[in-house]
């Protein structure tokens, strides 16, 4: 698709969002992705995954999910820069997608799979491992093929060790890079201490949530948290 059409919808002298670059950013280990909480016109997530020198990305109402028993609907956008992946503010009114954007996850990607990913995408079944910030597995983005424009996909995310049915995304409405609400972006207050954490080659993901714990991991750590430590005696001996 290329970032034509992004530079075409946009007037970079009246918004913060980066124009695209003409120097080839240095490759990673591991290609990366962000996802970004867009409240717009409508509030949605945008999803994005690094494939061929740009962010390949889909509008997702619904955000994207621990809960393997969802799918949620994934609009295919244009192309988006790299350096939109660290992107967060607010877009003036009267811009293309006025509204505050929120860094809400962000970290490195791979492939599942012996089919590259420009080719899995061509067919319409993209599956793929997240190690985010708080999206973490397997998920699949497939076309859902007759339908509309050719453009709407469904996200899912696989069942493993990080599923997690019953998630909610609105639970988790605060940025990676920021620690901020929606709100506090939109009115431009300033970034809160956040912990960062190193993403192998990739850029820093500042990680301040993590997927909700099962009820018996929580449970078992709560009573080891409450148990006495105990007392070492000594001996009769002294010893």
């Amino acid at each position: 698709m290329g970032l034509d059409e992004y530079a075409k919808k946009r007037r970079f002298e009246n918004t913060p969002e980066p124009p695209p670059s003409s120097k080839k950013s240095k490759r990673a280990t591991q290609p990366y992705f962000c996802v970004q909480r867009h409240d717009a016109t409508r509030l949605h997530y945008d999803f994005r995954l690094e494939i061929g020198g740009v962010l390949k990305s889909w509008a997702v109402p619904k955000g994207p999910s621990l809960d393997p028993t969802v799918k949620h609907l994934a609009a295919f956008v244009e192309d988006h820069p790299l350096e939109y992946g660290g992107f967060e503010g607010n877009i003036p009114a009267g811009n293309y997608g006025a509204g505050s954007v929120m860094l809400w996850d962000r970290g490195t990607w791979e492939l599942l799979g012996d089919v590259d990913a420009e080719a899995q995408l061509a067919r319409g079944d993209l599956k793929f491992r997240l190690h985010g910030g708080k999206l973490k597995g397997d998920f699949a983005i497939v076309l859902m093929k007759g339908r509309g424009k050719g453009n709407e996909w469904l996200l899912i995310k696989k069942r493993d060790e990080f599923a997690v049915e019953g998630w909610d995304v609105e639970a988790h409405a605060h940025s990676v890079l920021s620690g901020r609400t929606q709100q506090e972006i939109a009115s431009n207050l300033p970034a809160r201490k956040t912990k960062r954490k190193t993403a192998g080659a990739a850029d820093r993901v500042w990680e301040s949530d993590r997927p909700a714990k099962r009820a018996g991991n929580t449970a078992a750590s709560t009573a080891a948290k409450a148990a006495p430590a105990k007392k070492k005696l000594k001996s009769s001996s002294g010893q």
